[in-house]
């Protein structure tokens, strides 16, 4: 035995204490996690809450041309909106012990995310087969960098749902699986609010109005 550990241990600690500790610091961790999702968010929020001041900005010059609409962005937020609904279901059935309702929402979930993913791509190569595309117009541009960020998010959001879903099968802590349907559930619906506000602002429409008015600018 190390003289470290001799020096560490709490001879006054049972193995019923050491249990009950490590599932109070487990529990603690909880809101911690919670929090922390929250403040990356905060953070995220911010980050498209500028790119949309830019891109009103930019607008405002004479020079600017708008993307053309895309008809299949419809279609794709149509789908964002069936992943967030499948991961509500999972984070429902979870929380009522239904554990094979949690399975299939949370499968339903990152399915319709992949298929809107997919939709993303496909909108970007139908815009670059157009006519009058041309990466140096600044709407383009704009196109690219935002629904990019967008789909980065939802690439990393996939990497933590495949985890939870890699434990949903055999034996697992249902607590544990509770939090993290609960956290993705949560960055879903947020990422889908960021979607339905970025799509209805800037490609949905000549929404320069609008965009004057929330940056100040008319």
């Amino acid at each position: 035995m190390s003289i470290f550990h001799q020096l560490t241990v709490k001879p006054w600690v049972t193995a019923r204490g050491a249990g009950e500790y490590l599932r109070d610091r487990d529990t603690s961790s909880r809101p911690a996690t919670k929090l922390a999702l929250r403040v990356f968010l905060a953070v995220v929020a911010v980050l498209f809450m500028l790119l949309v001041i830019a891109y009103g900005n930019r607008m405002a010059y004479e020079d600017w041309r708008p993307t053309p609409q895309l008809r299949l962005l419809w279609a794709n937020t149509f789908v964002l909106i069936l992943s967030s609904i499948a991961l509500q279901w999972a984070q429902f059935s979870v929380r009522r012990g239904r554990m094979d309702g949690m399975r299939v929402g949370l499968l339903a979930g990152g399915a319709f995310t992949v298929v809107f993913l997919i939709g993303q791509v496909l909108a970007w190569r139908q815009l670059g087969t157009m006519v009058y595309f041309e990466l140096t117009n600044p709407a383009i541009a704009f196109f690219y960098l935002i629904t990019g960020l967008h789909g980065l998010h939802l690439l990393g959001g996939l990497v933590a749902w495949g985890r939870t879903v890699a434990k949903v099968w055999g034996d697992f802590d249902r607590a544990e699986i509770r939090q993290s349907v609960e956290l993705c559930t949560l960055y879903w619906h947020f990422l889908l609010l960021v979607w339905l506000i970025l799509f209805g602002l800037l490609f949905s429409g000549n929404n320069l109005d609008i965009l004057l008015k929330i940056c100040g600018i008319r």
